[in-house]
C-alpha cells in the first residue's frame, strides 16, 4: 500500500488535491497506518486513474463522483474511451508530421519552400477543424500538395493586379481569371463540390485566412461578379433577354439567398429524408419560390434554366450542389408542383 506522500510522487498530483478527492468522498483510502497516514491500495489507484480520465474528457468532479459510483460505471469503457482519444491525438500528430516532413524535404533538396506560409498553414489547422473533419482534411489537396498554397496565391496576386489595373468584370481577362478561380479552388477541394463550398466558407468567415491568402471579401467579389458575367454569356445563348435582366436583378438582390438553403439541402440528403417529406416539401416551395423570383413563372424557361445547369460545365463549377442534391430537390419540387 502506498502513502498520500508516496502516491502524489508517483502520480504527479499534489498531496493538497488528494486531500480535498478525500474530503468530498471521490477518493477514500482503504486504510490508514497506526500513525494515521492514509494508504491507497490497487482498487484505490484505479479509482484515481479514472477519476483523473474522466476529468481530462471535461467532466466535473461532482459528475465523476456520481458516475463511478452508479452501476453503469465501467473501467473498461473509460480505457476504451481514452484509447479513442489517444487514437484522435496520434492521427493528428502524425498529419502535422507529414505536414513537416514536407516542408523538410524541400529545404533538403536546396529549395525555397515559404515557409511563413507554411507556417500559417500549420496554425491554421485548428481553423480548419471548424469547417472539415479529419478524413475530409486528409483529402483536400491544399492541405496535401506542397505547391497548392503557392499556386493559390499566384493566382490571387493576378486577380488583385487585375482589380488594381481597373479591369472591370465584365472584361474577358477577368472572366478568365474568374474561371481559373472556381478550377483551382474545385481542384484544392478534391472536386468535390461541396467541400469547395465549405472551402469558400471559410475564406468568407475567418478574418485570419483572409490575411494569410490575401482573398478580401473585395477580391472574392470581383470574383463572383466575374464568374457571373461569364456564366451569363452562357444563358444569354439560351434565354430571352428579359429573362437574362430579371437573373441579374435577382442575383444583385437575393444572390446569397440560397446558401442556408442548399445546407438544409446537403443535411436532408445525408439523412436519408424522403423528398416528400415535409421537411422536404418546406424546403422544395422555398425553392419555386426562388426560382419563380429569379426566372418568372414560365414552366418552359425554369426548365431550360435547369437543363442548361446540369449540360454546361461552366455553369456546373462553383455551385456548391452536387448531382444527387440536385436530383433530390428536382423531385421534391415535382411532388411540391402537384400537390
Amino acid at each position: 500500500m502506498l502513502k498520500i506522500g508516496e502516491l502524489a510522487q508517483r502520480t504527479g498530483l499534489t498531496v493538497r488535491t488528494l486531500h480535498h478527492y478525500d474530503s468530498i468522498g471521490l477518493l477514500r483510502p482503504s486504510a490508514r497506518s497506526d500513525a494515521g497516514y492514509r494508504l491507497y491500495n490497487r482498487d484505490d489507484v484505479a479509482r484515481l486513474q479514472q477519476i483523473q480520465a474522466l476529468r481530462k474528457f471535461g467532466m466535473a468532479l461532482a459528475d465523476i463522483g456520481a458516475y463511478l459510483d452508479s452501476p453503469d460505471s465501467s473501467p473498461l469503457a473509460i480505457i476504451e474511451r481514452q484509447l479513442a482519444s489517444l487514437d484522435q491525438q496520434i492521427a493528428e500528430a502524425s498529419q502535422m508530421r507529414q505536414q513537416l516532413l514536407r516542408v523538410h524535404a524541400q529545404l533538403a533538396q536546396g529549395e525555397q519552400p515559404e515557409l511563413a506560409t507554411w507556417l500559417t498553414t500549420l496554425e491554421q489547422m485548428t481553423m480548419y477543424d471548424k469547417y472539415f473533419t479529419k478524413q475530409e482534411q486528409e483529402r483536400l489537396p491544399l492541405l496535401q500538395d506542397p505547391g497548392a498554397p503557392a499556386q493559390w496565391r499566384s493566382l490571387v496576386e493576378e486577380i488583385r493586379q487585375a482589380m488594381d489595373d481597373g479591369l472591370p468584370p465584365q472584361d474577358e481577362c477577368a472572366k478568365a481569371l474568374a474561371q481559373r478561380w472556381v478550377a483551382a479552388l474545385t481542384h484544392n477541394a478534391n472536386d468535390d463540390h461541396f467541400l469547395a463550398f465549405r472551402l469558400s466558407r471559410m475564406h468568407e468567415n475567418e478574418p485570419e485566412m483572409q490575411r494569410a491568402t490575401g482573398v478580401t471579401p473585395e477580391l472574392k467579389q470581383y470574383v463572383v461578379a466575374a464568374m457571373g458575367e461569364l456564366k451569363t454569356d452562357i444563358y444569354r445563348k439560351h434565354l430571352p433577354p428579359e429573362v437574362i435582366e430579371r437573373m441579374q436583378r435577382y442575383h444583385q438582390a437575393q444572390g446569397r439567398a440560397r446558401l442556408p438553403m442548399i445546407e438544409q439541402l446537403k443535411g436532408l440528403v445525408q439523412d436519408g429524408v424522403s423528398p416528400a417529406a415535409p421537411a422536404a416539401q418546406v424546403l422544395a416551395r422555398q425553392w419555386l419560390a426562388s426560382f419563380r423570383d429569379m426566372l418568372g413563372d414560365d414552366p418552359a424557361i425554369i426548365a431550360r434554366y435547369k437543363a442548361l445547369s446540369m449540360e454546361e460545365p461552366l455553369l456546373r463549377m462553383g455551385r456548391g450542389m452536387t448531382d444527387e442534391m440536385i436530383a433530390f430537390i428536382d423531385a421534391a419540387m415535382d411532388i411540391a408542383n402537384k400537390a
